[in-house]
């Protein structure tokens, strides 16, 4: 399943820009992939991987 930037965005109660920001900024936040022209997806997947090593990272 693929989520797009907004459903993103809402997952984690930020702004679109925010996600944006992450994939720059951090080398370990999901690379998007682009579907087509002007359309951006991540894997819902990789992201509920991601979010997992942080709740780990946070509780040790």
């Amino acid at each position: 399943m693929y989520i797009n930037d907004k459903q993103l965005a809402e997952r984690f109660a930020v702004s679109r820009q925010s996600v944006w920001r992450w994939v720059k900024a951090d080398p370990k936040f999901p690379r998007p992939y682009s579907l087509s022209p002007g359309c951006t997806r991540w894997k819902l997947s990789e992201i509920e991987i991601w979010e997992d090593c942080r709740s780990h990272a946070v509780a040790a």
